[in-house]
């Protein structure tokens, strides 16, 4: 049975992350999306609340679970005895930083290996920052997230009026 993880910090979930969770479920027989507690990051949504984003978009894939994770995610693999890692690249610059990682995740256990996928040409200028930072000006983000990451800055933005 092929497992593999797609980590990440997914603050917040995008249409780009659905795409490529939705790609690697028919890749591989499981596939478990790894929220992590990126500690170099300020996320606006906890670990909790991402978990919770993420299930609530991927109700439709049957083979495919969330966790969360506060280590390496070597240390995560080595634990669940995964050896694949799916990371998604949308640009040469992504490229760049993503042969880091998966070559210093191969220094830390050479039986791992990483799997890079394309999101769809629609989805290639995403990212969770961009995402943010025009929900911070209440523009309309439906067609770049889920609805369920739409309902829960609704929520943020209530607590913060409040």
């Amino acid at each position: 049975m092929k497992i593999a993880i797609y980590p990440g910090t997914f603050d917040p979930l995008t249409n780009g992350h659905l795409d490529l969770i939705e790609r690697a479920s028919k890749l591989f027989d499981n596939l478990i999306v790894l929220v992590g507690e990126n500690t170099a990051k300020k996320p606006l949504f906890n670990v909790k609340e991402r978990v919770f984003m993420i299930k609530e978009s991927i109700k439709h894939l049957a083979n495919v679970t969330v966790d969360s994770n506060a280590k390496l995610t070597v240390e995560y693999a080595k634990k669940h005895n995964v050896k694949i890692l799916v990371r998604g690249v949308r640009a040469f610059a992504d490229f760049e930083y993503e042969l880091q990682m998966a070559l210093m995740n191969r220094k830390l256990d050479e039986k791992i290996e990483t799997v890079f996928l394309m999101p769809k040409n629609e989805y290639s200028y995403l990212n969770s920052s961009l995402i943010k930072g025009i929900a911070d000006f209440d523009a309309n983000i439906k067609a770049f997230v889920p609805p369920a990451v739409i309902t829960m800055f609704k929520e943020k933005r209530k607590k913060k009026e409040s």
